[in-house]
């Protein structure tokens, strides 16, 4: 059948769930329309919150993400969920599935739930996310909610995608101080001690009230505190304290003129991502050419240095003509 970019990105917008499903597929599978779907989606997007949860496995994340959801539909806000999972060896496709920890919302028109898997990519993100999120802030989601895979430490890409960035801690996961310095804890705009009814909990908090101490934020002489919120997410406690957090940095952004900074980043980021794949698509034509093992060997025969060798592929690469639709 013939893809109708119009009429499926008006039924996004409509609120039709297999219109979105159906666009963030495209995505995923860098469908050769993608540059049109792109075109169609940008001049409604720029209105949806981005919130990325991240955080050491084991803290319950989708348990927190689930609650998150309920609080903010209790105050009428559509809300779109991107759950990052770890990709299938076999299929390549996401782990989990969509979260069987979120089924309560699985009817709730208001609404929709996509896992996505990483497909080998780092920093607990897939490739294909930014654009995921530019779909369903053109399909009119008034909050976006980035779950990224429970990789630990290495999970910090999340900054570059979202308005605020939430790190989950709970008690009995290890040392706070260590994971600190692996980066996780610096990216985070509101910590979240979940389970905070178990023992070592106030000890979590006194740890991360130590680090804010030592790491306050400075822009325009103004500064942003990271809020530190206990909850018990299995039992909705403590969640409306992380939508008021939420609420309060979101101010904090707009005043200070570091929500439109960071959304810069983000399409600065998602940009370079693009040309890189495009990029890489292109070393692959020529490597399938013979021109990539032909320089390859001048190099092992010592006729050229890696440098000039690059520079000769580099000047091989020819803008592609796309032929539309």
């Amino acid at each position: 059948m013939r893809l109708d970019v119009g009429d499926l990105v008006d039924r996004a917008r409509d609120g039709q769930p297999r219109a979105i499903a159906k666009l963030i597929s495209l995505v995923e599978d860098a469908h050769p329309r993608l540059r049109e779907v792109a075109a169609a989606l940008t001049p409604y997007t720029g209105h949806a919150r981005v919130i990325g949860l991240t955080g050491p496995p084991g803290v319950g994340k989708s348990t927190s993400t689930s609650a998150l959801v309920s609080a903010l539909r209790a105050e009428g806000k559509r809300v779109g969920v991107l759950a990052i999972d770890p990709s299938s060896p076999f299929s390549g496709g996401a782990l989990l599935g969509d979260r069987i920890r979120m089924t309560e919302h699985a009817t709730d028109p208001g609404v929709f739930i996509r896992s996505m898997a990483t497909r080998g990519h780092l920093g607990g993100l897939s490739w294909a996310t930014p654009q995921a999120v530019r779909v369903l802030d053109a399909a009119g989601f008034d909050v976006v909610l980035i779950e990224t895979v429970g990789v630990g430490q290495s999970e910090v890409d999340v900054v570059k995608l979202a308005d605020t960035t939430v790190v989950l801690l709970a008690p009995g996961l290890g040392d706070g101080v260590q994971a600190a310095k692996a980066g996780v804890l610096e990216i985070a705009d509101v910590f979240v001690v979940n389970k905070a009814d178990r023992e070592g909990a106030e000890t979590v908090v006194r740890d991360l009230k130590q680090m804010i101490a030592y790491a306050r934020r400075e822009i325009r002489g103004e500064s942003w505190r990271q809020p530190i919120v206990r909850t018990v997410a299995a039992r909705g406690e403590g969640v409306q304290d992380v939508v008021k957090a939420l609420s309060g940095h979101h101010d904090w952004l707009t005043a200070h003129g570091e929500l439109t900074r960071r959304r810069i980043v983000r399409a600065a980021s998602e940009v370079e991502a693009i040309a890189l794949r495009e990029l890489q698509a292109r070393l692959a034509d020529l490597h399938g050419g013979g021109h990539l093992p032909t320089v390859a060997r001048k190099v092992v025969g010592r006729e050229l240095d890696p440098y000039t060798a690059a520079d000769e592929l580099l000047a091989a690469l020819s803008p592609v003509t796309r032929e539309p639709g």
